[in-house]
């Protein structure tokens, strides 16, 4: 059944008109009047729709049923990942998604090549919220990960909040998979340097702030692999997979 993200509000027998781009996309996909759609508006659970009307830029449905589904991790993952080359960042994103990361906090670091502020910083904020959107839409989740505006590695670091922070290192003495086997499920933030890494400064600056230094083992991960990798041996030891 295809599914769709809707940012209104959602009840059943409510009849409503859907955004042009989903009603573009559906018009792409040939569905026809009574065709039955799946739809969430990020609030948790989701709603079986059947299809009024189509035409190219429009489209209407009517709500039929909610469904009380929820697919997301019982511990909440924060991506703090600093910003890598090139399009990177969006695979990096719809991979975190899929994995059931809850938030994704882009960094900017000293070895960071790309740069972003201002309205170039905008533009990027929006063009990932729709990659969270997507990858949304695909994985089966009825709630959007949250987007944090890009923000300087020291900035972050002094923020406040209850997460454990673990900075991902080569220099970490225990292994991200022994650290987790030892530990009950809770709330983590996953701190991933660019390519080349974080600077010895930065992480010294981020264990002076309470980071746990740990490592992923004996090899050497790419910033675009060494997040989704992290995520993946918490799901398989915590639970999530």
């Amino acid at each position: 059944m295809p599914r769709f993200y809707c940012s209104v509000p959602l009840a059943v027998g409510l009849t409503l008109d859907l955004p042009e781009a989903v009603a573009h996309h559906l018009h792409v996909l040939r569905l026809q009047v009574g065709a039955e759609l799946c739809l969430f508006n990020g609030d948790g659970g989701e709603y079986i729709a059947h299809l009024a009307s189509v035409d190219k830029r429009r489209a209407s449905v009517t709500v039929k049923a909610f469904v009380a589904r929820d697919v997301e991790l019982p511990y909440e993952i924060t991506l703090a990942q600093a910003l890598p080359e090139a399009s990177k960042m969006d695979w990096i994103i719809e991979k975190a998604v899929e994995m059931g990361v809850a938030a994704i906090a882009p960094l900017a670091a000293q070895r960071c090549v790309v740069r972003l502020s201002g309205e170039r910083a905008e533009k990027k904020l929006a063009h990932w919220q729709g990659v969270i959107v997507a990858a949304s839409e695909q994985s089966g989740r009825n709630r959007l990960a949250r987007l944090a505006p890009v923000d300087d590695l020291h900035q972050w670091c002094a923020q406040q909040d209850l997460h454990k922070r673990i900075l991902l290192s080569p220099r970490g003495g225990q292994s991200l998979a022994d650290w987790a086997r030892h530990q009950p499920p809770q709330a983590v933030s996953l701190m991933i340097g660019p390519e080349g890494g974080f600077s010895v400064q930065e992480e010294d600056h981020a264990m002076a702030r309470g980071a746990l230094a740990l490592s992923m083992g004996p090899r050497i991960l790419r910033t675009e692999t060494a997040g989704i990798a992290a995520v993946a041996a918490l799901n398989a030891l915590w639970g999530g997979l």
